[in-house]
């Protein structure tokens, strides 16, 4: 009786990095949570320096619309690139947003250390806050975005 033997040929063997396509929304996702960081702190420090009110509030609206750019970018990706469907597209750009602002949190956190009114410990909520109250609406919104986009993929 003979008994079949597999031969396993260097693709086949199990390795760490067989989860790698699983894992290739990661990079773009840290990528888009560096992008809303950068963009929340350079508008802040525009319109810190800004001389009107006007200029204050055109640096505020601009961080807006450029983190919407990144936003709508990053779930263009996930649709269009990597063909994941609406669920995890809205995930992955809800954890980028929820990334951004815990970034954010923590950077006005370090920025209240160095305050003339000393740190506040309250200011800790707002590392769980921020990234709460910026990924549930972005999951919502990019789960209805990525679902519209599935149903348009569906009848072309």
């Amino acid at each position: 009786m003979a008994v079949a033997t597999r031969r396993y040929t260097r693709s086949d063997r199990p390795t760490l990095m067989d989860d790698s396509g699983r894992q290739r929304w990661l990079r773009p996702g840290i990528l888009a949570g560096v992008l809303y960081l950068a963009v929340g702190v350079t508008s802040a420090a525009l319109a810190g320096a800004a001389a009107s009110t006007p200029m204050r509030s055109f640096w505020r609206g601009s961080a807006f619309v450029i983190s919407a750019v990144v936003f709508a970018t990053h779930i263009a990706y996930e649709h269009f690139r990597l063909r994941h469907t609406a669920r995890p597209t809205a995930w992955h750009a809800s954890i980028a947003v929820a990334f951004g602002a815990f970034a954010l949190a923590l950077v006005a956190n370090v920025h209240d250390l160095g305050s003339a009114s000393g740190y506040r410990p309250r200011m800790l909520i707002a590392l769980v806050a921020w990234p709460l109250l910026t990924a549930v609406p972005a999951f919502i919104v990019a789960l209805g975005v990525a679902a519209g986009l599935g149903v348009k993929r569906r009848r072309v």
